[in-house]
């Protein structure tokens, strides 16, 4: 199996673009594990939440009311860590998914071109890095982690056990030494610059689901030839403030469906699991490179139900 990093960005900073294949080191200020032969790997500081609608009637499986990322064991799987605390720089990162019987699992079905896919944030949604680790043998993951930060961190582990049959999302939390002060969340705010590129977002968060649109335009002229990364257009994380409720989303639609455009737009059709601030971060790749574009976005009222009056 591959190893992938795609590192995330710092907020209140550009995110680097880091080329789409090859192995790279991350940017210094930005937190990133080494990529072997996978897609590039990027930094990203933000928050994310969990639920792959839209391309796949759902990426994580959950029942609704059920947010994904919240528990360490989830239907008798259990993602347990090497280590729970670490010193800021390059760590060895290492975790095993343990299934009912106790035992490291090894087997798994793909979601989107990999087994596993990891995402690491910061609590209070400052730091974001989505990567794919490699898998040994004797079912650890293992990848190489740049946390140059102290602070309270968030692993997600999106993965799709064969035994079990579905997909799940799976956390735990994940500490950096040292001192450190935490940063607010960043400003709402519906359009984001990254490397040249400005991405704007349509559409609400509702519990009940809606259409999100994500536009990218660079230079100011509309991108209609972005790249499949990771078997889709765009790939959505969405992270709530203040417990990291876990959504990731795919969009409507496939490379190569003979249907869907390759931009400006990458359309989502997207439900969170209840009221209050969220982070969105966007990955998509043009000329060979991945990037994200980050987002803050608050849920917007529900719907009211249809009423039939009767005369």
């Amino acid at each position: 199996m591959t190893t992938h990093a795609h590192a995330g960005h710092t907020d209140h900073a550009a995110t680097a673009a880091e080329p789409a294949h090859g192995d790279h080191l991350n940017h210094a200020a930005h937190g990133t594990p080494t990529d072997n032969h996978d897609h590039g790997r990027h930094a990203v500081a933000e928050q994310a939440t969990h639920a792959h609608a839209g391309h796949a009637a759902g990426h994580a499986g959950h029942d609704a009311g059920s947010p994904g990322g919240l528990q360490i064991t989830q239907d008798g799987y259990t993602l347990d860590l090497d280590t729970t605390i670490a010193e800021p720089g390059r760590i060895d990162f290492r975790f095993r998914i343990l299934g009912p019987d106790g035992a490291a699992v090894t087997d798994f079905d793909t979601i989107h071109d990999r087994e596993l896919h990891l995402i690491v944030a910061r609590r209070e949604l400052t730091g974001f890095w989505h990567v794919h680790p490699q898998r040994e043998a004797d079912g650890t993951w293992a990848i190489q982690l740049e946390l140059p930060e102290a602070g309270a961190y968030r692993v997600f582990t999106d993965i799709a056990p064969r035994a079990l049959g579905r997909t799940i999302t799976i956390g735990a939390d994940l500490a950096i030494a040292g001192h450190y002060a935490p940063q607010p969340v960043p400003a709402v705010a519906r359009v984001t610059e990254v490397d040249g590129y400005e991405v704007t977002v349509d559409g609400e968060l509702r519990t009940e689901g809606d259409l999100l649109t994500l536009t990218v335009r660079k230079n100011g002229e509309p991108v209609t030839d972005l790249q499949p990364y990771l078997a889709a257009f765009g790939h959505l994380v969405i992270l709530r403030a203040g417990d990291l409720a876990y959504v990731h989303v795919h969009p409507n639609g496939e490379p190569g469906d003979g249907v869907t455009p390759s931009g400006p737009e990458i359309t989502f059709h997207t439900a969170v699991p209840g009221p209050g601030t969220y982070r969105l971060f966007l990955d998509f790749e043009h000329d060979d490179a991945v990037r994200t574009a980050a987002f803050t976005l608050t849920t917007a009222p529900q719907h009211a139900p249809a009423h039939n009056h009767h005369q």
